[in-house]
């Protein structure tokens, strides 16, 4: 009877964690970053030009801290209610878009949606990881994003097979998340887990020396600002350059790397520990980032692609639960700091692209700075690795 049990409670968390799946792909995918895919269009359709799409990828990315920070006190039995509002927020938000022509009424509205974004990810967090009490299907919860970026990129291509401009496939975006959010919100129980399960055990990396607290917050700003370019100018830069592909497929590739990529790289971190998993992580996402300026041709823009796609959400996989071991070490929320740190190096990337892309019509400035962003924050692992030796050697002749 109790195999029966466990076998039905493992079920249900397992459709817990597919249902906050779905909610994630709403908030992120449809949300947040199907703009990506629709700028392009927006530039062809003149509703918005290069340097207004910059102020409304910026406006979302501030947007999105705004929210977070927001609902960061928000109590984990609020969870349900508050994806139900956000979910219903995000299709409002998009289908109020495709009715706008002015374009600061449409980075004003970027900027809002930013903030449901933000506020539909802490939800799905709190009701699965704690409400749920479901830990273990954290990976799955942010494979959610990736696959939101698929769906809601395929989607597009197939509103652009139909010719429709960039009104009609803001109405498909939120058509699409109206539907996935119905899906979602029958299953968002409110009742509780009264046993969520054992105590958790001490994870793989915790044997491994931790990344101070400093450096942490640094790198994960550096990280930030170094994919954030490629996020948000990929099907933008490659439009020119790919031949027959739709640009929107090469983003939806950047969704396909996405979507693995939590469990690859949480596999990784309790393999290899922080340093190394990140160091790994941080220089593999560098060569994508780079790799457009290096080769310029289909293969390299969609080996971009796929390699950023298939690390940024990894980064964050990885420096989370990094962020939790160290927050003893600090006054205040380590988490917040490290977000609020993120969420400026993506407010800052768009505008340094934005303000190298004018004098010469190229992004090969601005992939080369967040390249270098990345690999700074990568050899900050190396060299904090090397600390984190002396000071135990010295703690041990002590």
């Amino acid at each position: 009877m109790s195999t029966i049990r466990q076998a039905s409670s493992t079920a249900s968390q397992g459709t817990a964690a597919l249902i906050a799946a779905l909610v994630m792909a709403v908030g992120m995918g449809f949300g947040r970053f199907a703009f990506t895919g629709i700028y392009p269009v927006m530039v062809s359709d003149a509703v918005l030009t290069v340097h207004q799409g910059t102020l409304a990828a910026s406006a979302n990315y501030a947007g999105y801290l705004a929210g977070a920070l927001l609902s960061a006190a928000v109590h984990p039995r609020h969870s349900r209610r508050l994806c139900m509002l956000a979910l219903a927020g995000i299709v409002l938000c998009l289908g109020v878009t495709a009715l706008l022509n002015a374009p600061w009424l449409i980075i004003a509205m970027r900027g809002i949606t930013g903030a449901v974004s933000a506020v539909t990810m802490v939800a799905a967090s709190l009701w699965l990881l704690q409400h749920r009490g479901h830990t273990s299907g954290a990976p799955l919860l942010y494979a959610g994003v990736g696959i939101g970026i698929v769906l809601s990129s395929e989607m597009l291509i197939v509103g652009r097979a139909f010719d429709l401009h960039s009104a009609g496939l803001w109405w498909v975006l939120a058509a699409g998340a109206l539907i996935l959010g119905a899906i979602a919100l029958p299953s968002l129980d409110a009742r509780p887990v009264e046993n969520p399960g054992k105590r958790a055990t001490v994870h793989g990396h915790e044997s491994f020396p931790a990344l101070g607290a400093g450096r942490l917050i640094a790198l994960y700003g550096l990280a930030g600002f170094g994919y954030i370019i490629t996020a948000t100018y990929l099907p933008f830069f490659v439009r020119n350059a790919i031949g027959s592909i739709d640009p929107i497929q090469v983003w939806a590739l950047f969704g396909l790397g996405a979507a693995p990529s939590c469990f690859i790289w949480h596999a990784l971190h309790m393999r290899l520990g922080t340093r190394r998993a990140l160091f790994l992580n941080l220089a593999l996402q560098a060569i994508g980032v780079i790799l457009p300026v290096v080769a310029p041709n289909p293969a390299g823009y969609l080996g971009s692609a796929l390699i950023v796609g298939g690390t940024f959400m990894g980064t964050t996989t990885i420096a989370m639960l990094a962020g939790r071991r160290v927050a003893h070490t600090m006054r205040v929320s380590i988490l917040a700091v490290m977000t609020a740190c993120f969420g400026v190096g993506q407010i800052v990337g768009p505008l340094v692209a934005n303000a190298m892309y004018a004098p010469h019509h190229s992004f090969s400035g601005s992939l080369e700075t967040a390249a270098a962003a990345l690999a700074v924050a990568a050899l900050l692992c190396v060299r904090l690795s090397g600390s984190a030796q002396a000071s135990a050697i010295v703690q041990h002749r002590l």
